[in-house]
């Protein structure tokens, strides 16, 4: 029979081992938990009111179950305190504040002991994996990731998506969904891991797949010259399920900015153009110069001129009589992209009302009179007047 018991407990700490090379995780966060929790089951089981402590020694793969008493001046519980004279009768070597222990045993307590390194075990390796998995996705915050949608929840202004990230739950509400975004169970979908924030029932994953970093990173993705940073973002705006406008750069003179975006055919852009169901994505070459970039950032609409406030950071942006609505865009929102990307407000005329106003401007200054010295516009008469007053 001791046999088979000291076999069990090999079996035991060699079960520690495996999750240590499976799982990563050291035996030695599972044994004070489980120290523990088999302290609480022997004395639950024997009904003892003894201190007990239960040591587990990998090393040896022993388990010792010790009661003790503590050495103290006056006895106040004899199950946990033994007086320093009575102590002195077992060796003069003790002081007042040791302990004196002895190991005990249990005929039952293996089968329940068992039991409880089981569940100590399971419910430690779901924290612990739990701890990994949330430091993982923290270093990922701000980027693309992959999960699998687990369930939906309908709520009043749509549904709750919850997405299985590394055995952690992501939380993708309404407005982080895209107007085309269509989810079932089991669907693996790509979404940008917008926030990790801690709350009472664990940490909490908020991920997005309307935010412009979504499209950034899939880029990231999609195009390795922009991963590798030959590319440049500089900005990057958009209006999910619509439109994206994206400012790109370059310091290569070999490489085409644009064009590495766009990929042989439209494959690259095309690819994520896909991702995102259809959405309009306007890649344009970003410019130092404010008055091209302003020009540039109204694709695909032709500008012929643009005239600037600094101050008050306003653009005055003259298009082509037929090219307005493009430039503008459908309720608006080319123009309120292009606002967005430059940083800029901008204020779209059409040419005709353009060439109108500058009609408008040279009348009236030829409308005004020109006068050559103040005797033109002061009466002499008037100042007579005062003078003949004054004397």
């Amino acid at each position: 029979m001791a046999a088979k018991k000291e076999i069990v407990k090999k079996d035991f700490f060699l079960a520690l081992e495996a999750l240590e090379h499976e799982k990563r995780i050291k035996p030695e966060v599972f044994i004070e938990a489980l120290e523990t929790a088999l302290v609480i089951a022997y004395k639950k089981h024997t009904g003892t009111a003894k201190a007990i402590e239960v040591k587990l020694f990998p090393e040896t793969s022993k388990i010792k179950i010790l009661a003790y008493q503590t050495v103290v001046e006056t006895v106040e519980n004899k199950d946990t305190e033994i007086s320093l004279e009575d102590a002195r009768d077992i060796s003069k070597k003790y002081r007042v504040g040791d302990r004196i222990c002895e190991e005990v045993s249990s005929k039952d307590f293996g089968r329940i002991a068992a039991q409880t390194a089981k569940q100590v075990i399971m419910q430690k390796l779901r924290e612990v994996e739990g701890e990994m998995a949330y430091a993982e996705l923290a270093q990922k915050e701000g980027d693309l990731v992959t999960g699998v949608v687990r369930r939906i929840d309908p709520i009043k202004d749509g549904n709750n998506v919850y997405v299985e990230i590394n055995k952690l739950e992501a939380l993708m509400m309404p407005q982080d969904q895209a107007p085309g975004d269509k989810f079932n169970i089991g669907d693996r979908v790509k979404v940008f891991v917008k926030k990790i924030r801690t709350g009472p029932r664990g940490p909490q994953v908020l991920v997005s797949r309307t935010v412009a970093g979504f499209v950034r990173k899939l880029f990231e993705l999609e195009v390795p010259e922009v991963a590798s940073q030959l590319v440049t973002i500089k900005a990057i705006v958009r209006e999910a399920g619509y439109r994206t406008k994206m400012a790109v750069y370059t310091e290569d003179k070999n490489i085409d900015a644009v064009g590495a975006c766009v990929g042989n055919r439209g494959m690259r852009v095309n690819s994520i153009v896909s991702e995102l169901g259809g959405e309009k994505i306007d890649i344009i070459p970003w410019c130092s110069d404010i008055l091209e970039f302003i020009a540039r950032s109204l694709s695909p609409a032709q500008v012929v001129a643009v005239e600037v406030n600094d101050e008050e950071k306003v653009a005055r942006v003259i298009v082509e009589d037929d090219k307005l609505s493009l430039a503008i865009g459908r309720d608006g929102q080319n123009a309120r992209l292009a606002a967005r990307l430059t940083g800029w407000k901008i204020d779209v005329r059409p040419f005709s009302q353009f060439v109108e106003s500058k009609k408008a401007e040279e009348r009236a200054a030829q409308e005004e009179p020109a006068f050559d010295d103040l005797d033109d516009i002061i009466d002499d008469s008037v100042f007579d007047e005062d003078l003949g007053d004054l004397e």
